[in-house]
Protein backbone atom coordinates (compact mmCIF):
# COMPACT_ATOMS: atom_id res chain seq x y z
CA UNK A 1 0.00 0.00 0.00
CA UNK A 2 2.75 2.24 0.65
CA UNK A 3 4.60 1.48 -2.63
CA UNK A 4 1.61 2.41 -4.45
CA UNK A 5 1.32 5.60 -2.58
CA UNK A 6 4.84 6.62 -3.27
CA UNK A 7 4.11 5.86 -6.96
CA UNK A 8 0.94 8.04 -7.47
CA UNK A 9 3.02 10.80 -5.56
CA UNK A 10 6.27 10.33 -7.89
CA UNK A 11 3.40 10.67 -10.61
CA UNK A 12 1.62 13.59 -9.22
CA UNK A 13 5.69 15.47 -9.18
CA UNK A 14 6.61 14.36 -13.08
CA UNK A 15 3.18 15.45 -14.27
CA UNK A 16 3.59 18.92 -11.72
CA UNK A 17 7.09 19.64 -13.05
CA UNK A 18 6.86 19.22 -16.49
CA UNK A 19 3.67 20.79 -17.43
CA UNK A 20 4.67 23.94 -16.52
CA UNK A 21 7.33 24.44 -18.75
CA UNK A 22 5.90 22.72 -21.49
CA UNK A 23 2.59 25.03 -21.31
CA UNK A 24 5.87 27.82 -20.69
CA UNK A 25 6.99 27.34 -24.26
CA UNK A 26 3.74 26.57 -26.18
CA UNK A 27 3.76 29.29 -28.96
CA UNK A 28 1.32 32.10 -29.33
CA UNK A 29 -0.86 32.68 -32.51
CA UNK A 30 -3.20 35.05 -32.78
CA UNK A 31 -6.79 34.45 -33.50
CA UNK A 32 -9.06 37.23 -34.66
CA UNK A 33 -7.87 39.76 -32.29
CA UNK A 34 -4.13 39.99 -32.37
CA UNK A 35 -2.73 40.19 -28.47
CA UNK A 36 -0.42 42.88 -27.43
CA UNK A 37 2.35 42.91 -24.98
CA UNK A 38 3.93 45.90 -23.55
CA UNK A 39 7.97 45.63 -24.03
CA UNK A 40 9.36 45.61 -20.18
CA UNK A 41 7.29 42.19 -19.92
CA UNK A 42 9.07 40.72 -22.77
CA UNK A 43 12.73 42.35 -21.43
CA UNK A 44 12.80 44.84 -24.60
CA UNK A 45 14.29 48.34 -24.44
CA UNK A 46 11.26 50.16 -24.90
CA UNK A 47 12.91 53.28 -25.45
CA UNK A 48 15.01 51.45 -27.89
CA UNK A 49 12.31 50.21 -29.64
CA UNK A 50 10.29 53.72 -29.58
CA UNK A 51 12.69 55.12 -30.81
CA UNK A 52 12.95 53.13 -34.08
CA UNK A 53 8.98 53.57 -34.64
CA UNK A 54 9.92 57.11 -34.20
CA UNK A 55 12.85 57.04 -37.28
CA UNK A 56 10.38 54.82 -39.48
CA UNK A 57 7.67 57.64 -39.34
CA UNK A 58 10.40 60.22 -39.82
CA UNK A 59 11.98 58.41 -43.06
CA UNK A 60 9.33 57.76 -45.17
CA UNK A 61 9.97 56.92 -48.89
CA UNK A 62 10.37 59.64 -51.33
CA UNK A 63 7.96 58.05 -54.07
CA UNK A 64 4.73 60.01 -54.33
CA UNK A 65 1.51 58.91 -52.33
CA UNK A 66 0.27 58.51 -55.94
CA UNK A 67 1.31 55.67 -57.07
CA UNK A 68 0.31 55.36 -60.30
CA UNK A 69 2.24 58.45 -60.60
CA UNK A 70 5.30 57.25 -58.93
CA UNK A 71 5.79 54.08 -60.90
CA UNK A 72 5.44 56.30 -64.82
CA UNK A 73 8.00 58.31 -63.50
CA UNK A 74 10.47 55.26 -62.25
CA UNK A 75 9.69 52.93 -65.58
CA UNK A 76 9.31 55.59 -67.77
CA UNK A 77 12.74 54.82 -69.82
CA UNK A 78 11.33 51.12 -71.01
CA UNK A 79 10.57 50.62 -74.41
CA UNK A 80 6.70 50.27 -74.53
CA UNK A 81 6.26 50.56 -70.66
CA UNK A 82 2.32 51.09 -70.07
CA UNK A 83 -0.01 50.63 -66.66
CA UNK A 84 -1.97 47.40 -67.25
CA UNK A 85 -3.29 46.91 -64.00
CA UNK A 86 -4.94 48.98 -61.17
CA UNK A 87 -3.14 50.89 -58.34
CA UNK A 88 -4.27 53.30 -55.63
CA UNK A 89 -2.68 55.90 -53.62
CA UNK A 90 -0.84 54.75 -50.68
CA UNK A 91 -0.70 55.61 -47.35
CA UNK A 92 1.63 56.68 -45.12
CA UNK A 93 4.68 55.05 -43.15
CA UNK A 94 2.80 51.94 -41.47
CA UNK A 95 4.35 48.87 -39.71
CA UNK A 96 4.16 46.33 -37.02
CA UNK A 97 6.66 44.71 -34.83
CA UNK A 98 6.15 40.73 -33.70
CA UNK A 99 8.02 39.46 -30.63
CA UNK A 100 7.22 35.75 -29.38
CA UNK A 101 3.92 36.32 -31.56
CA UNK A 102 2.81 39.19 -29.64
CA UNK A 103 2.61 42.85 -31.03
CA UNK A 104 5.07 44.62 -29.23
CA UNK A 105 4.68 47.77 -31.49
CA UNK A 106 2.40 49.14 -34.36
CA UNK A 107 2.61 52.63 -36.10
CA UNK A 108 0.36 54.29 -38.90
CA UNK A 109 -2.58 52.42 -40.02
CA UNK A 110 -1.60 48.59 -39.74
CA UNK A 111 -5.14 47.90 -41.65
CA UNK A 112 -5.09 49.62 -44.73
CA UNK A 113 -5.12 48.02 -47.66
CA UNK A 114 -1.62 48.97 -49.99
CA UNK A 115 -0.05 48.30 -53.16
CA UNK A 116 2.94 46.00 -51.54
CA UNK A 117 4.73 45.45 -55.01
CA UNK A 118 7.47 43.18 -55.11
CA UNK A 119 6.59 41.67 -51.65
CA UNK A 120 3.91 39.78 -53.88
CA UNK A 121 6.62 37.35 -55.28
CA UNK A 122 7.60 35.84 -52.10
CA UNK A 123 3.32 35.09 -52.46
CA UNK A 124 3.78 33.51 -55.73
CA UNK A 125 6.73 31.54 -54.48
CA UNK A 126 4.29 30.27 -51.43
CA UNK A 127 2.20 28.68 -53.99
CA UNK A 128 4.94 27.18 -56.11
CA UNK A 129 5.92 25.43 -52.83
CA UNK A 130 2.40 24.53 -52.01
CA UNK A 131 2.29 22.85 -55.79
CA UNK A 132 5.31 21.05 -55.14
CA UNK A 133 4.11 19.46 -51.96
CA UNK A 134 0.85 18.62 -53.48
CA UNK A 135 2.50 16.79 -56.52
CA UNK A 136 1.23 19.25 -58.86
CA UNK A 137 4.95 19.51 -59.83
CA UNK A 138 7.48 16.35 -59.08
CA UNK A 139 10.25 18.58 -58.81
CA UNK A 140 11.60 22.18 -58.50
CA UNK A 141 14.43 21.44 -60.96
CA UNK A 142 11.89 20.07 -63.86
CA UNK A 143 11.65 21.85 -66.94
CA UNK A 144 8.77 23.62 -67.02
CA UNK A 145 7.85 23.08 -71.14
CA UNK A 146 7.30 19.24 -69.30
CA UNK A 147 4.09 20.94 -68.01
CA UNK A 148 3.47 24.08 -69.38
CA UNK A 149 3.13 22.98 -73.26
CA UNK A 150 2.33 26.40 -75.37
CA UNK A 151 4.76 28.27 -77.06
CA UNK A 152 6.03 30.39 -74.28
CA UNK A 153 8.94 27.68 -73.60
CA UNK A 154 9.86 26.37 -77.34
CA UNK A 155 13.36 26.68 -78.49
CA UNK A 156 16.36 25.70 -77.49
CA UNK A 157 16.91 28.18 -74.87
CA UNK A 158 13.61 28.55 -73.67
CA UNK A 159 12.92 24.74 -72.94
CA UNK A 160 15.54 24.41 -70.62
CA UNK A 161 14.41 26.91 -68.39
CA UNK A 162 13.43 25.17 -65.05
CA UNK A 163 10.88 25.98 -62.05
CA UNK A 164 14.38 26.52 -59.85
CA UNK A 165 15.40 28.91 -62.26
CA UNK A 166 12.37 31.10 -62.28
CA UNK A 167 12.13 31.06 -58.57
CA UNK A 168 15.66 32.53 -58.44
CA UNK A 169 15.12 34.63 -61.28
CA UNK A 170 18.34 33.14 -63.50
CA UNK A 171 16.14 32.15 -66.19
CA UNK A 172 17.12 34.74 -69.04
CA UNK A 173 13.86 34.05 -70.77
CA UNK A 174 13.27 35.45 -74.03
CA UNK A 175 9.73 36.50 -75.54
CA UNK A 176 6.67 38.17 -74.79
CA UNK A 177 3.99 38.33 -72.08
CA UNK A 178 0.76 40.11 -72.35
CA UNK A 179 2.61 42.57 -74.44
CA UNK A 180 5.59 43.44 -72.34
CA UNK A 181 8.78 41.85 -73.47
CA UNK A 182 11.55 41.00 -71.11
CA UNK A 183 14.26 43.00 -72.89
CA UNK A 184 12.27 45.90 -72.23
CA UNK A 185 12.09 45.07 -68.51
CA UNK A 186 14.74 47.50 -67.03
CA UNK A 187 16.78 47.48 -70.18
CA UNK A 188 20.78 48.45 -69.92
CA UNK A 189 21.88 51.64 -69.74
CA UNK A 190 23.89 51.22 -72.79
CA UNK A 191 22.81 50.03 -76.24
CA UNK A 192 20.09 50.57 -78.37
CA UNK A 193 16.97 48.45 -78.91
CA UNK A 194 17.99 46.68 -81.67
CA UNK A 195 20.58 45.17 -79.61
CA UNK A 196 18.35 44.78 -76.37
CA UNK A 197 16.27 42.12 -78.44
CA UNK A 198 19.49 40.53 -80.07
CA UNK A 199 21.47 39.82 -76.88
CA UNK A 200 23.33 36.55 -76.69
CA UNK A 201 21.15 34.77 -74.23
CA UNK A 202 22.77 33.18 -71.18
CA UNK A 203 22.75 29.52 -69.90
CA UNK A 204 19.99 29.12 -67.76
CA UNK A 205 20.48 29.21 -63.97
CA UNK A 206 24.10 31.38 -64.24
CA UNK A 207 23.03 34.79 -64.16
CA UNK A 208 20.34 36.60 -61.59
CA UNK A 209 18.42 39.02 -63.74
CA UNK A 210 15.67 40.66 -61.97
CA UNK A 211 13.00 41.15 -64.33
CA UNK A 212 9.10 41.07 -64.12
CA UNK A 213 8.13 40.01 -67.27
CA UNK A 214 9.43 36.36 -66.28
CA UNK A 215 7.92 36.62 -62.94
CA UNK A 216 4.76 36.89 -64.21
CA UNK A 217 5.37 34.04 -66.53
CA UNK A 218 6.05 31.80 -63.11
CA UNK A 219 2.50 33.22 -61.97
CA UNK A 220 0.98 32.48 -65.83
CA UNK A 221 3.04 28.79 -65.37
CA UNK A 222 1.14 28.21 -62.08
CA UNK A 223 -2.01 28.50 -62.91
CA UNK A 224 -1.39 25.93 -65.71
CA UNK A 225 -0.72 23.58 -62.80
CA UNK A 226 -3.35 24.54 -60.38
CA UNK A 227 -5.88 25.03 -63.00
CA UNK A 228 -7.57 27.91 -60.68
CA UNK A 229 -6.86 31.36 -59.93
CA UNK A 230 -3.65 31.74 -57.95
CA UNK A 231 -5.65 34.17 -55.13
CA UNK A 232 -7.97 31.36 -54.63
CA UNK A 233 -5.46 29.21 -53.64
CA UNK A 234 -3.45 31.37 -51.29
CA UNK A 235 -6.73 32.44 -49.73
CA UNK A 236 -8.01 28.52 -49.42
CA UNK A 237 -3.96 27.44 -48.20
CA UNK A 238 -2.51 30.01 -46.52
CA UNK A 239 -5.19 33.14 -45.93
CA UNK A 240 -7.81 31.65 -44.30
CA UNK A 241 -5.74 29.09 -42.02
CA UNK A 242 -3.45 31.93 -40.72
CA UNK A 243 -6.80 33.88 -39.79
CA UNK A 244 -5.85 36.95 -42.13
CA UNK A 245 -8.45 39.44 -43.64
CA UNK A 246 -11.12 39.48 -46.41
CA UNK A 247 -9.80 42.58 -47.70
CA UNK A 248 -6.76 41.85 -49.87
CA UNK A 249 -6.99 41.47 -53.19
CA UNK A 250 -4.42 40.28 -56.05
CA UNK A 251 -5.03 41.61 -59.20
CA UNK A 252 -3.15 40.97 -62.88
CA UNK A 253 -3.61 43.04 -65.71
CA UNK A 254 -6.51 44.09 -68.04
CA UNK A 255 -4.88 41.78 -70.89
CA UNK A 256 -3.71 38.88 -68.54
CA UNK A 257 -6.69 36.93 -68.82
CA UNK A 258 -5.99 33.34 -69.77
CA UNK A 259 -9.00 30.40 -70.87
CA UNK A 260 -8.48 27.73 -68.85
CA UNK A 261 -10.90 24.82 -68.70
CA UNK A 262 -13.55 26.80 -70.79
CA UNK A 263 -13.21 29.64 -68.16
CA UNK A 264 -11.66 32.70 -68.68
CA UNK A 265 -8.89 33.14 -65.78
CA UNK A 266 -6.90 36.28 -64.93
CA UNK A 267 -3.35 35.29 -64.55
CA UNK A 268 -1.84 37.75 -61.75
CA UNK A 269 1.51 39.53 -61.63
CA UNK A 270 4.28 39.16 -58.73
CA UNK A 271 4.41 42.95 -58.19
CA UNK A 272 3.18 46.63 -59.22
CA UNK A 273 6.15 47.40 -62.29
CA UNK A 274 3.07 47.39 -64.34
CA UNK A 275 0.32 48.13 -61.99
CA UNK A 276 -1.44 44.87 -60.40
CA UNK A 277 0.29 42.96 -57.83
CA UNK A 278 -0.98 42.28 -54.11
CA UNK A 279 -3.09 44.58 -52.27
CA UNK A 280 -2.79 44.11 -48.62
CA UNK A 281 -2.84 45.52 -45.20
CA UNK A 282 0.20 45.60 -42.77
CA UNK A 283 -1.42 43.45 -40.11
CA UNK A 284 -1.77 40.58 -43.10
CA UNK A 285 1.45 40.56 -43.74
CA UNK A 286 2.48 40.25 -40.54
CA UNK A 287 0.56 36.83 -40.18
CA UNK A 288 2.47 35.47 -43.53
CA UNK A 289 5.90 36.56 -41.84
CA UNK A 290 4.97 34.52 -38.49
CA UNK A 291 3.85 31.70 -40.58
CA UNK A 292 7.54 31.34 -41.87
CA UNK A 293 9.02 32.22 -38.57
CA UNK A 294 6.50 29.82 -37.17
CA UNK A 295 8.59 26.86 -40.05
CA UNK A 296 5.62 26.82 -41.61
CA UNK A 297 3.21 25.82 -38.89
CA UNK A 298 0.02 27.60 -37.63
CA UNK A 299 -1.42 26.11 -34.52
CA UNK A 300 -2.05 22.86 -35.09
CA UNK A 301 -1.16 22.77 -38.89
CA UNK A 302 1.52 22.26 -40.83
CA UNK A 303 0.76 24.73 -43.41
CA UNK A 304 4.03 24.48 -45.70
CA UNK A 305 6.86 22.07 -45.02
CA UNK A 306 9.99 22.25 -43.44
CA UNK A 307 11.74 21.52 -47.29
CA UNK A 308 10.55 24.46 -48.40
CA UNK A 309 10.88 27.15 -45.38
CA UNK A 310 14.29 26.30 -45.72
CA UNK A 311 14.58 26.17 -49.47
CA UNK A 312 13.52 29.69 -49.54
CA UNK A 313 15.76 30.86 -47.31
CA UNK A 314 19.22 29.84 -48.87
CA UNK A 315 20.87 31.47 -51.74
CA UNK A 316 21.23 30.55 -55.32
CA UNK A 317 23.94 29.30 -57.37
CA UNK A 318 23.13 32.79 -59.28
CA UNK A 319 23.49 35.57 -56.50
CA UNK A 320 24.40 34.88 -52.84
CA UNK A 321 21.31 37.41 -51.92
CA UNK A 322 18.02 36.03 -53.28
CA UNK A 323 16.64 32.78 -53.25
CA UNK A 324 12.97 31.18 -54.07
CA UNK A 325 11.79 35.01 -54.25
CA UNK A 326 13.01 35.93 -51.45
CA UNK A 327 16.11 38.21 -50.14
CA UNK A 328 18.64 37.31 -47.39
CA UNK A 329 21.86 39.07 -45.73
CA UNK A 330 24.28 36.21 -46.77
CA UNK A 331 26.64 39.06 -48.01
CA UNK A 332 25.74 41.32 -44.92
CA UNK A 333 24.67 43.87 -47.25
CA UNK A 334 22.70 44.49 -44.70
CA UNK A 335 25.24 46.27 -42.29
CA UNK A 336 25.00 45.02 -38.62
CA UNK A 337 22.51 42.59 -39.19
CA UNK A 338 22.81 38.87 -38.84
CA UNK A 339 23.45 36.79 -42.18
CA UNK A 340 20.32 34.46 -41.62
CA UNK A 341 17.53 37.10 -41.72
CA UNK A 342 15.50 37.02 -45.00
CA UNK A 343 12.74 38.87 -45.75
CA UNK A 344 10.51 39.88 -48.70
CA UNK A 345 11.06 43.11 -50.73
CA UNK A 346 8.98 45.76 -52.30
CA UNK A 347 9.59 48.83 -54.43
CA UNK A 348 8.46 52.00 -51.85
CA UNK A 349 10.00 50.51 -48.66
CA UNK A 350 7.54 47.50 -48.11
CA UNK A 351 9.37 44.91 -46.00
CA UNK A 352 8.46 41.81 -44.38
CA UNK A 353 11.80 40.41 -42.17
CA UNK A 354 12.02 37.38 -40.24
CA UNK A 355 14.70 36.97 -37.68
CA UNK A 356 14.09 33.46 -36.50
CA UNK A 357 17.67 34.22 -33.85
CA UNK A 358 15.40 36.78 -32.05
CA UNK A 359 12.00 35.40 -32.51
CA UNK A 360 11.16 38.56 -34.77
CA UNK A 361 9.03 39.20 -37.60
CA UNK A 362 9.11 43.34 -39.09
CA UNK A 363 6.44 44.62 -40.92
CA UNK A 364 7.37 47.87 -42.71
CA UNK A 365 5.68 50.21 -45.34
CA UNK A 366 6.67 52.72 -47.61
CA UNK A 367 10.43 53.08 -45.48
CA UNK A 368 13.12 54.98 -47.14
CA UNK A 369 15.01 51.52 -48.27
CA UNK A 370 18.67 53.44 -47.80
CA UNK A 371 17.29 53.88 -43.84
CA UNK A 372 16.24 49.77 -43.52
CA UNK A 373 19.45 48.43 -42.17
CA UNK A 374 19.51 51.50 -39.82
CA UNK A 375 15.81 51.06 -38.44
CA UNK A 376 16.84 46.97 -38.11
CA UNK A 377 19.17 47.46 -35.79
CA UNK A 378 17.67 49.54 -33.96
CA UNK A 379 14.69 46.79 -33.50
CA UNK A 380 16.70 44.06 -32.80
CA UNK A 381 18.84 45.70 -30.04
CA UNK A 382 15.77 46.83 -28.18
CA UNK A 383 14.17 43.31 -28.21
CA UNK A 384 18.18 41.84 -27.03
CA UNK A 385 17.70 43.93 -24.20
CA UNK A 386 20.21 46.40 -24.97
Amino acid sequence: MVNRILTCFFIIIVITGTSGPLNAQALYFPDTNWQSRPPSQLKINKKLLDSAVSFAINNETKQERDLRVAILKSYQREPGYAILGPTKPRGGPAGIVIKNGYIVASWGDIDRVDMTFSVTKSYLSTIAGLALEKGLIRSIKDRVSDYVWDVSFDGPHNSKITWEHLLNQSSDWSGELFNQYDWADRPPREGTIDEWKNRKLIEPGTVFEYNDVRVNLLAFALLQVWRKPLPVVLKEYIQDPIGASTTWRWYGYDNSFVNIDGIMVQSVSGGGHFGGGLFISAADQARFGLLFLREGKWKDKKLLSDNWIKAVQQSSPASQTYGYLWWNNKDKGLQGLPPDIYYAAGYGGNYIIIDKANDLVVVTRWLDDSKLAAFMNMVIKSVQGK
